[in-house]
């Protein structure tokens, strides 16, 4: 299988963390968390937590405040199926394929609901054919992408299809929710809102070649409670515990050992890393997992650093920030780490 479009899309309006600190210092939501929640809130949006913005589909920070179901609701059913169409129509572009070429859709979030699926709503404005193959994932958290991408990569060896358009999209501003638990807290802080998009098919483009050779998961049930959504109150609450950085890096590093094993590979045959950018404590720990310099993250830390985290959305804006960036040939690895718990690599082969 070979990546042969990527296009991403985020709100335009863009609000940097010392913005948020005003205005929530200013609110009466504010006043209505302890001490202790403001001061956790006040060193994410103030300290240096490696992210500057993030791009919200609010037209006003305190717009975030408005936390009830129906207001949640409305803003996902507006702005995903936006943003996943934007992602999408620049990934078409970039891959030079016609939208009547498209033979599957899988669409994967974990911010909101619709019935039926964003695929419905995507492809109706995409004008896809209708007979495409419409495949809606949903619950697999910050992890999604490379699952979503394991599924087109089995419809096309099966010549069920010959191409497919993956999509993730995330409007993290239609989960929001405040209380005093300081994983909510810190999640509120982090989150940003946005839309990746791929290509897909059994033959590479002109223009480089990003070539899917072998894959991996693992999944650890008994760890599922440390990092999730939960509902209450009808509202999506983001279950966000101190354990997850270590969580990451630890499966992470197994699924890469294990994939490396089975590509008859070493460690030093790996020249670039897509990695989710889960946050600064994330990718400190890949750092040592991993055996990470800097310039092996900065891909990752660049996209954190404007955008936070976008969930399952945030690997398609690694992935084009490192053709962005002159990339160098040879392997790759790209992973993903996620609700479950979950952890997801692929080994990528690049010619440019």
């Amino acid at each position: 299988m070979f990546i042969t479009g990527l296009g991403t899309a985020a709100p335009p309006n863009r609000f940097t963390q010392k913005e948020c600190w005003d205005v929530f210092s200013a609110s009466e939501l504010s006043r209505q968390l302890d001490p202790r929640s403001r001061a956790i809130v006040r060193k994410v949006l103030t300290g240096n937590n490696g992210i500057e913005s993030r791009h919200l589909v609010l037209d006003r920070v305190d717009e975030a405040f408005e936390l009830t179901p129906d207001v949640l609701h409305t803003r996902y059913a507006k702005h995903a199926p936006l943003l996943a169409t934007q992602a999408a129509e620049r990934a078409l572009t970039d891959a030079k394929t016609e939208r009547n070429q498209i033979d599957g859709l899988i669409i994967s979030t974990c911010t909101g609901y619709l019935c039926p699926g964003l695929s419905s709503y995507v492809g109706e404005r995409l004008g896809l054919r209708p007979d495409v193959l419409n495949l809606d994932l949903v619950g697999q958290g910050c992890g999604a992408a490379l699952p979503n991408l394991t599924t087109a990569q089995a419809l096309l060896k099966s010549d069920r299809c010959q191409y497919v358009l993956s999509i993730c999209v995330e409007v993290c501003s239609a989960a929001l929710y405040f209380d005093n638990d300081a994983g909510v807290l810190i999640s509120a802080c982090l989150f940003g809102d946005g839309a990746g998009a791929a290509v897909l098919s059994n033959t590479p483009n002109d223009k480089h070649s990003i070539e899917w050779k072998t894959g991996s998961s693992h999944l650890e049930p008994g760890d599922r409670d440390l990092l999730r959504f939960e509902q209450k109150a009808g509202m999506l609450r983001n279950v966000l515990t101190p354990q997850v950085p270590a969580l990451a890096a630890k499966h992470a590093g197994t699924v890469f050992k294990d994939v490396l094993a089975r590509a008859n590979l070493s460690r030093t045959d790996v020249n670039g890393w897509v990695l989710h950018p889960g946050g600064r404590d994330v990718l400190l720990a890949l750092h040592e997992s991993l055996t990470l310099s800097p310039h092996d993250t900065r891909w990752s830390e660049s996209v954190l650093r404007e955008y936070g985290n976008l969930s399952s959305a945030s690997l398609f804006f690694v992935l084009e920030a490192a053709f962005a960036d002159s990339a160098p040939s040879g392997h790759w690895w790209m992973s993903s780490f996620g609700a479950g718990f979950s952890c997801h690599g692929a080994l990528l082969e690049i010619t440019t």
